[in-house]
């Protein structure tokens, strides 16, 4: 956390009127706090004051008119309480989340008969029956997941036939508030909101410019079962419950699922203000100044290996619990609270690109192409109807509407527009996984859909992963505590499955999971169910936040202990093949087919280069783990060491492109989504250009083949791979790519893009594109490894010939500042506050500097990486 001036928030004047600072209508409550610790050190570096002032340089989502389908609604979250703010005129609607309203509760994740069919499948891959042991493999499958639930709506209706001019609604990522403003004859009507994470409340204040014209009657709703009751206290009580079992489960003994309850408060302002209750579940506001909403909920979660008919918690208390404290508070300290908390962790990261002075419109463009003019035709209706309708209303507005500058970004190429989709990967984050809540599901946690598309479950074969990919690198790290409590619970039911269902030890988990933490296969299709690397992967995540930040008690108490149990079902898992190598069998390549030399279509075979990359990367955790904790003579270790060089090798196919699968088979669909094989590259690490050169060749190859085009994550992951060959042409093209607008109503599957609110597109909305933006869009601007820093390896020095980025995080506990001018590196401030000295490699186009970094020193770098002074953090 950075330093600040106060421990409590000191209340400084900003006069509105002629009441004094105790008043909430005459002063703003705010925090005085120190810089960014990045911006702190580029000005003692002398580098001028950001050009991306707040002012200056807004970072804001626009809307010129109120949302028409959820995807234009703009998100608000604190991790554990989400809201969509619609904007409408005659009426508003939030639609609320909480991240533990799941159906269902802890299940059995075990099958008995799986053994017996695991020999089988086994015996028929060693006499090559592919599609036979594909037909087979459905007998491992287990049970569908539980499914995510919407919490509710908070629904106002003001008027109809509002005639209205000027009317915005905006993000401002700078501050996370929705503001909705738009004036009535001579009033100035607006709405601002934000969901406070100190306080664990969405709050909603309206106001007027002229006192006694706020008017309108609110209610709560909820498609879940439930009752709602009114106090005299200006309140709206919902309680209610999710259904006990998925939906349409047909469970004969109706299980009782999880309780919630969320309460809806008014603190009202004005003399002739007037409330009353309608129809015994709404209240209708008259003649008010102001009226601030708060909204907090609870659920009686107790935990995923708890019942949700034996949890002790009542929702009803913990909600009222929050909503005393949050009452005590005026909105401006409510706010001042939500800010300075919100603001310590979105203002380590700030990021400038510009196109420079002799930047020509269109010039050198990469987008051009058949495929994308057919993709723009299916999203030209829709576009061009916002379109003419926002231009009309912020036609000499600074800040344009952000759909408009999806639009136009296939032709100006605005690099602002690639700051803000990067900014707001990291807001999203923040706003959906912060420490003591779920991890971020499919959709983060905002879905408005009982039955959301893949029950917005948390998919660990690519999609839970990326979520987390900008948590290191983009200066979040505490956004990822979530996963590693969640990845504990995983390796208690994963224990389970290991030894039932493959009489392994340590812990699996496969494709897809859910608040319970399942770590059973998933139902129906082996080539998506069939995968127990789901939890091998996630255990990466656990190495890469030591190598990051080098936290050594994490490794031990929590890394390691998670990371040794992964391994140790590995070894079980691995078994003697028959040639020289080890091998994984049953083993399919994610949600992808092949063809089998009987011309048959089949997923299951044996050692996919997935596989063997995932299991070199915990492998390669484990042993550099044990040798810091001095427990390098431990049996999984030395069993590690006696397994690593028994592991298959990457191969590379006739065609020149990495091998799937252990064999050279046909590929049915070359242009699938996932490039599951290319993992070695990023995000692991057991390919790159330095150390396996010939490999990277075929990886290039592998691309070309697999084709530009696919789902927002699909882009987004494509565009770290090319940044790791350094090719920053192709990972600018896949930015051009993504940003694309999405038509909700006609969207084309397969093709990604984005949405008016910058949701990212499978399509339908899935957020891991979201964070898989940012992640890869660092990875173009800094890479690092155990042992060395890459400074700018995959810039577009024609696009942005001039940029600057500060507080990016590099491995080895080192924050990077970077400033580059006319497609050059200009100078690059690095420093290390981890209490660890450390030294690397820095590298920087063709030139090598060997760099000694102390903790606590500021290193100053020029172009040719000679280091010009240091200076104490």
């Amino acid at each position: 956390m950075e330093r600040r001036w106060h421990q409590i928030p000191e209340k400084i004047c900003r006069d509105r009127s002629d009441s004094d600072c105790g008043s909430d209508d005459g002063a703003e409550w705010v925090w005085v706090r120190r810089p960014a610790e990045a911006e702190s050190v580029a000005a003692a570096a002398g580098w001028p004051v950001a050009a991306g002032d707040e002012e200056a340089r807004p970072l804001k989502v626009v809307f010129a008119s109120p949302a028409r389908y959820f995807t234009d609604a703009a998100p608000i979250g604190n991790g554990r309480l989400g809201a969509m703010v619609w904007g409408g005129l005659e009426s508003e609607r939030l639609q609320l989340n909480h991240d533990t309203l799941w159906t269902g509760g802890p299940g059995n994740y075990t099958n008995p008969k799986a053994p017996a069919v695991l020999s089988k499948v086994r015996s028929l891959v060693d006499h090559g029956k592919y599609p036979e042991a594909t037909a087979s493999a459905y007998d491992l499958s287990g049970d569908k997941t539980q499914v995510y639930q919407p919490l509710g709506d908070i629904d106002l209706i003001f008027g109809k036939h509002i005639k209205h001019t000027n009317y915005k609604r905006e993000l401002d990522l700078h501050t996370a508030t929705v503001n909705v403003t738009y004036t009535v004859g001579d009033i100035v009507y607006s709405r601002e909101h934000f969901s406070s994470n100190p306080h664990q409340v969405i709050v909603t204040k309206i106001s007027a410019n002229k006192p006694g014209n706020v008017s309108f009657s609110v209610s709560l709703t909820t498609p879940l079962d439930h009752k709602i009751r009114i106090t005299d206290a200006n309140e709206i009580i919902m309680e209610g419950s999710c259904p006990g079992e998925r939906p349409h489960n047909n469970a004969s003994d109706h299980p009782i699922g999880i309780k919630f309850c969320a309460i809806l408060y008014l603190q009202t302002n004005g003399a002739n203000s007037r409330v009353e209750v309608l129809k015994d579940k709404m209240l209708k506001l008259d003649g008010a100044d102001s009226v601030v909403l708060l909204l907090a909920a609870a659920t009686s979660f107790e935990g995923p290996f708890v019942k949700p008919s034996e949890s002790k918690l009542d929702p009803m208390v913990s909600a009222f619990t929050i909503l005393s404290v949050a009452r005590s508070l005026s909105y401006s300290q409510l706010k001042a609270y939500h800010m300075d908390d919100y603001q310590s962790l979105f203002q380590r990261v700030s990021l400038q690109l510009s196109q420079g002075s002799n930047y020509q419109l269109g010039e050198n463009r990469l987008g051009q192409s058949a495929e994308a003019g057919s993709q723009d035709a299916t999203v030209s209706d829709y576009a061009f109807r916002i379109a003419d309708c926002t231009r009309s209303a912020v036609l000499n507005d600074s800040v344009k509407p952000t759909v408009d500058r999806i639009i136009s970004f296939k032709d100006n190429e605005d690099p602002s527009l690639v700051e803000l989709l990067f900014q707001f990967g990291r807001y999203l984050l923040i706003s959906c996984s912060r420490p003591g809540t779920q991890i971020s599901n499919l959709q983060g946690i905002w879905s408005n859909d009982p039955s959301p598309p893949w029950d917005a479950a948390p998919h660990p074969n690519i999609n839970l992963q990326m979520n987390y990919w900008p948590a290191l690198s983009c200066n979040l790290s505490e956004c990822q505590e979530p996963l590693f409590d969640f990845i504990g619970s995983l390796s208690v039911n994963g224990s389970k499955t290991a030894k039932v269902n493959y009489e392994a030890g340590g812990w699996v988990s496969h494709q897809v999971t859910d608040l319970w933490a399942k770590t059973s296969p998933d139902a129906d299709d082996p080539v998506w169910a069939l995968w127990p690397m789901g939890g091998p992967w996630l255990a990466t995540h656990l190495w890469e936040h030591y190598i990051f930040t080098l936290d050594k008690q994490f490794l031990e108490k929590t890394a390691y202990p998670l990371l040794e149990g992964s391994a140790s079902f590995l070894l079980d898992w691995l078994i003697e093949g028959h040639g020289e190598y080890l091998e994984t069998n049953p083993s399919t390549s994610p949600e992808h087919y092949f063809i089998a030399p009987d011309g048959k279509k089949a997923c299951v075979s044996y050692s996919t280069t997935m596989d063997m990359s995932i299991i070199r990367e915990v492998f390669s955790a484990v042993v550099l783990s044990a040798d810091i904790l001095g427990k390098s003579d431990t049996n999984v270790v030395q069993r590690i060491k006696k397994a690593l060089p028994n592991l298959p090798p990457v191969k590379v196919a006739r065609d020149g492109t990495i091998m799937e699968w252990a064999q050279d088979f046909q590929d049915p669909e070359v242009h699938h989504r996932h490039v599951s094989h290319l993992f070695g590259l990023y995000p692991g690490h057991t390919m790159s250009l330095e150390q396996t050169p010939d490999l990277c060749k075929a990886v290039v190859n592998s691309l070309y083949k697999r084709g530009d085009e696919g789902p927002g994550w699909s882009t987004s992951w494509k565009m770290a791979l090319w940044a790791h060959l350094q090719n920053s042409d192709h990972a600018y093209k896949m930015i051009l790519q993504l940003i694309t607008l999405v038509d909700p109503k006609h969207e084309v599957s397969g093709e990604g893009g984005l949405y008016s609110n910058l949701f990212t597109s499978h399509p339908p909305f899935q957020i891991d594109a979201n964070f898989g933006f940012p992640a890869a869009l660092s990875e173009m601007l800094v890479q690092s490894t155990w042992t060395d820093l890459y400074i700018l390896p995959a810039l577009p020095r024609n696009k942005w010939p001039h940029g600057c980025v500060k507080g990016l995080k590099a491995r080895g506990g080192v924050t990077v500042n970077i400033s580059w001018k006319e497609g050059s590196l200009h100078e690059a401030l690095l420093w290390s506050s981890s209490g660890q000295d450390s030294i690397a490699r820095l590298h920087y186009e063709n030139q090598t500097a060997t760099m000694s970094l102390s903790s606590g020193q500021v290193y100053r770098f020029n172009r040719d990486l000679k280091c010009l002074k240091t200076w104490p953090l």
